[in-house]
């Protein structure tokens, strides 16, 4: 199943393949390209172009007729065509010949509805907490919600309805573990009636082949599978869950044959960062076209088991290294998006690409939040989605302003030149580890805490790794063997 680059070429039949297809959003006027987990914008002659290819007509005959149209050169035409399309190829959004699998047609109600400017351009639906996997790292809340506070799948819909309605593209449906709702295809459903770009984020262990059949005949677009390791008594042993890794091979092996997007979720830690390298054969050998290789944020769970996970410096640089080489390597066939260790970073990150400015999170019992971690922050007061309109929590709830802007911020961010890149970090890696959820991210260099959280890296990582605290309901110690590496 390994792909190989699709070199455009004068004999191609470009098409997009059933995950990706053009998108008017018409919350911010303009044409899109919705794919796995993006939107990429488009000029207008990009529009152009991508809107003649059909997986049919060759590309030296579309480029021909182009220059004709235009009265431009052929040469200069198929020049910059095929490069455009080559982009595009390489991104895995193209293929050579019709795609045998359809996207969902848009719904009635996603024809008609004009969504407002300035909304979220994805929401983050957390289905349940529950999960048969107990990972030390998830970003869930130390407090998990219970099956019997879960809001029903009409509900979900009409959040869904709802989101679309304010300009989101992207649904992310996620958990835990979202396959543990027995209505997940209803759920489903509504999100594709909505016109939303459907993204099943999942441990893939509950999915059976047949139950994915269904989901993408329902419409869904694109898996990601997340990987504990590939070593299996490695990823037995972080899970807390025994036989995961062929059962994952089998789901992202049944996502490809079923031509929906796969991307191979891989948080990095001390305990499997050794098999990067193996991972990323990984999402090569299943067919992913995208792999996400995320160094952990330590907060909630993460932060209980800072001491079990944080990687040496050394360890760390060579992941760097490691991703280099195979971005090359692996060019047009496995795309990578790679996020860096904060420890041992010296600017922070946008926090959800600034808090309140593109993501609504709704927890499973229907609290909205501007980012999915925002509940480990004292003080914040979060709206039910089943008791206001999406359009009013964002617009006026309290816990979506509190960070939004610029205002909030101190020194020394108030004054920084990347005060509107960064929008001041993360505040919930803030708040973990000063007290402050004003304060500036101390993965920043400027932050008068950076050196101590720097520290806690560097003297962590050095001895030996404890126990995990698992996962779980009631978060109680387990006593599982947690080797300083693999």
């Amino acid at each position: 199943m390994t792909a190989t680059r699709y070199i455009i070429g004068p004999d191609s039949r470009p098409a997009f393949t059933r995950y990706a297809r053009l998108h008017e959003d018409r919350a911010r006027a303009r044409t899109v390209i919705l794919a796995p987990e993006r939107a990429y914008e488009l000029d207008p002659i990009g529009l152009i172009v991508l809107s003649t290819i059909d997986g049919v007509t060759r590309l030296s005959d579309l480029c021909a007729s182009l220059a004709q149209q235009y009265s431009a050169p052929v040469e200069v035409i198929t020049r910059d065509v095929t490069a455009l399309l080559q982009g595009l190829a390489d991104k895995r959004l193209l293929r050579d010949g019709v795609d045998p699998f359809s996207a969902p047609r848009p719904s009635a109600f996603a024809s008609a509805i004009t969504p407002f400017a300035g909304g979220p351009a994805g929401l983050l639906a957390e289905l349940t907490h529950r999960c048969p996997l107990q990972c030390p790292y998830c970003s869930n809340p130390l407090e998990l919600e219970k099956s019997n506070v879960e809001i029903t799948a009409a509900q979900w819909g009409e959040a869904f309805r709802q989101a679309a309605s304010i300009g989101a593209l992207q649904l992310h449906l996620s958990g835990g573990e979202p396959t543990a709702r027995r209505d997940l295809k209803e759920i489903l459903a509504y999100a594709v009636e909505a016109g939303l770009y459907t993204n099943l984020v999942t441990s893939a262990v509950l999915l059976t082949r047949e139950k994915l059949e269904r989901l993408a005949e329902i419409g869904l677009d694109h898996v990601q599978v997340s990987i504990q390791d590939v070593v299996p008594e490695s990823a037995d042993r972080i899970s807390g869950y025994e036989g995961g890794v062929p059962k994952k091979r089998d789901v992202a092996r049944w996502t490809r044959e079923l031509g929906m997007g796969l991307t191979i979720n891989a948080p990095m830690h001390r305990q499997n960062i050794a098999h990067l390298p193996q991972i990323i054969d990984f999402a090569v050998e299943v067919d992913a076209q995208r792999i996400e290789i995320a160094h952990i944020q330590y907060y909630a769970w993460a932060q209980t088991n800072r001491a079990a996970l944080i990687p040496t410096r050394e360890t760390f640089m060579e992941t760097v290294g490691i991703v280099d080489e195979a971005k090359k390597r692996l060019q047009g066939v496995l795309n990578f998006d790679f996020v860096i260790h904060d420890h041992y970073a010296t600017r922070p990150k946008q926090c959800t690409g600034g808090w309140g400015r593109s993501i609504m999170a709704v927890t499973p019992s229907g609290k909205a939040l501007p980012c999915h971690a925002a509940q480990t922050l004292p003080g914040l007061t979060f709206d039910d989605v089943r008791e206001k309109s999406l359009a009013d929590i964002w617009m006026n709830g309290s816990a979506f302003n509190a960070y939004r802007g610029l205002d909030w911020m101190k020194e020394p961010c108030k004054t920084c030149d990347r005060r509107e890149i960064d929008y001041g970090g993360c505040r919930c890696q803030a708040f973990a580890v000063t007290g402050d959820a004003e304060a500036t991210d101390p993965a920043c260099h400027l932050s008068p805490d950076h050196a101590r959280f720097a520290a806690y890296a560097e003297t962590e990582s050095q001895a030996p790794a404890p126990d995990f605290i698992y996962r779980r309901f009631g978060g109680a110690p387990q006593s599982a063997p947690a080797e300083e590496s693999v």
